[in-house]
């Protein structure tokens, strides 16, 4: 995960400086700073790809300039095809296309790019500024106005707080250009339904998946796996190691309660992978809070919790090992369900449901996964979120997707039938990542934040934040107090909790854990 900063025009130097300083972990290889078209772009590099210097960005031609925290996939054929037109290139990074690309294509490249990707380009004959991200959001930028009013961009948003006042999520599948804004792709729009019968349907989610997590492969630096023992991870690590062979898997958990890491090792043991197993305790998960929220740039419940474990694990994949990339397996609960969806009353609402949770992933899940690898110093691929993938399982009748199997991501399940995980595995409802590693860590968190407060003093304190998603319960309120330390004012980068949909019946609720859902079961056991 590298970092990228860009000032359209001039700020105040100390201010650029001291932003761009807090995201050094994105990328401690090398950092660079750049005067360009009369502002200015820095670069936080983390070599994934083209290992030499020759790598390191801003990339220039001409009077032309691009910073890009991003994997192009298929890049080389792209590359060759370049080089047929006349260009050249000096090194090996899948980056170093941007400009090229923009050169023919113009801001048509963004929807042409099989890719996750946050880049700025400065149009050196046009004089103009163009930034662009991702159609789901998976690589992380922010952008905001300086009090001169110069436009700004970077990987997070404590990159720009100290010169710009409101600091806002780019949105993904966007491009801004000439002062406007430019949806150049909506992954959530279905253009045409999928074909097929079921088993069609799900030999190609097979198939597309496994050529998602496939070409997440393709690094220069030594991958990894994060393996939580549910379903989707489980599923990545084994298409990983059909490929590769022997694979290295992660595990975290509570000492005292870790649902999934006996599950995790089965797996481990069943493809052949070297796993690791990291335990934690309460004082591991409360000493890393602060700095975990700090990270995030979030007061959502769900995304800290189920952060806090993966922070720890990323830390000591650092510390432990060589491995600079991480595959994980988010983004398939808000294709195929989660427990609460469940509770959808039709076809339709189930798609709508789904459509939300894929334009907001990027304050949530994403956010978790990009934050807390990128914190270590690593590089988080995301195969569920393939673009092709999305688009196709989106496509696929609703009717379909919905539960009436009586078993949660049965297409996903049916698809992966065979050899490719133990029985038991494949057809085991998982608990969510924050329970999963302990239910003893959520139970926890509740208690300090009982121990924080009295029931006057979270009323109290509460009201300060009733003008947007005002703390509800005080754990809520414990993380939105610490949330605020570091962003005064910055709440509404966060478009609300990520909670079940309430006004379905029974998922009226008031915590985001599936574990208070009646349908829970024998999910974490």
């Amino acid at each position: 995960m590298c970092g990228i900063i860009c000032c359209c025009g001039k700020v105040d130097g100390q201010a650029f400086e001291e932003g761009f300083a807090r995201t050094f972990d994105r990328g401690p290889d090398m950092t660079r700073v750049e005067e360009i078209g009369g502002g200015i772009m820095g670069f936080h590099r983390l070599a994934i790809m083209g290992l030499s210097e020759r790598g390191m960005q801003p990339f220039r031609r001409g009077e032309s300039a691009a910073v890009c925290n991003g994997e192009l996939y298929g890049f080389r054929k792209m590359k060759k095809a370049l080089e047929d037109k006349g260009y050249s290139f000096s090194s090996g990074s899948d980056c170093e296309l941007i400009l090229p690309l923009y050169a023919e294509y113009g801001a048509d490249m963004f929807g042409m790019l099989d890719a996750e990707f946050a880049m700025v380009v400065y149009d050196g004959k046009a004089g103009e500024w163009i930034a662009a991200r991702d159609p789901i959001g998976i690589r992380p930028l922010y952008w905001g106005k300086s009090a001169d009013g110069v436009m700004c961009f970077a990987s997070e948003a404590r990159n720009l707080t100290p010169f710009c006042a409101e600091v806002m999520p780019f949105p993904p599948g966007h491009y801004w250009k000439g002062g406007e804004l430019v949806c150049y792709c909506d992954i959530t729009k279905v253009e045409e339904k999928a074909r097929g019968d079921l088993d069609e349907i799900c030999g190609n989610i097979r198939e597309k998946l496994i050529a998602g997590v496939e070409k997440r492969l393709d690094s220069d630096a030594p991958v990894g796996f994060l393996l939580s023992g549910g379903l989707d991870s489980s599923l990545v690590c084994s298409i990983a190691a059909r490929k590769l062979g022997k694979i290295r898997t992660f595990a975290v958990g509570m000492r005292k309660d870790a649902i999934d890491l006996k599950y995790a090792r089965e797996v481990a043991e069943y493809i052949g992978s070297e796993h690791t197993e990291i335990y934690m305790t309460f004082n591991d998960v409360l000493s890393a809070l602060e700095e975990v929220i700090y990270s995030l740039g979030t007061f959502d419940i769900t995304t800290i919790r189920a952060s806090l474990g993966m922070f720890i694990l990323c830390r000591e994949i650092r510390r432990r090992s060589n491995v600079r990339v991480l595959l994980t397996g988010e983004i398939s609960d808000e294709l195929f369900g989660y427990k609460y969806t469940d509770f959808a009353p039709n076809a339709r609402e189930f798609q709508k449901e789904s459509e939300k949770r894929v334009r907001e992933l990027h304050m949530y899940d994403v956010l978790r996964a990009d934050r807390c690898i990128s914190s270590a110093s690593l590089e988080a691929r995301v195969p569920f979120g393939d673009l092709n993938f999305v688009r196709y399982v989106m496509s696929i009748d609703p009717k379909l997707k919905m539960n009436s199997y009586g078993m949660g991501k049965y297409l996903l399940r049916k698809a992966f039938e065979g050899d490719f995980l133990p029985e038991n595995i494949l057809w085991r409802e998982k608990a969510a990542f924050s329970d999963a590693v302990g239910h003893s860590m959520v139970d926890l968190l509740k208690e300090e934040a009982e121990k924080r407060y009295t029931g006057e003093e979270f009323a109290k304190k509460s009201e300060k934040y009733a003008y947007h998603c005002k703390p509800f319960t005080k754990e809520s309120l414990m993380y939105r107090e610490i949330f605020e330390r570091y962003y005064p004012g910055g709440a509404k980068m966060i478009k609300d909790f990520w909670m079940p949909n309430k006004s379905w019946e029974g998922c009226d609720v008031n915590d985001p854990s599936a574990r208070v859902l009646s349908n829970y079961g024998k999910s974490g056991k």
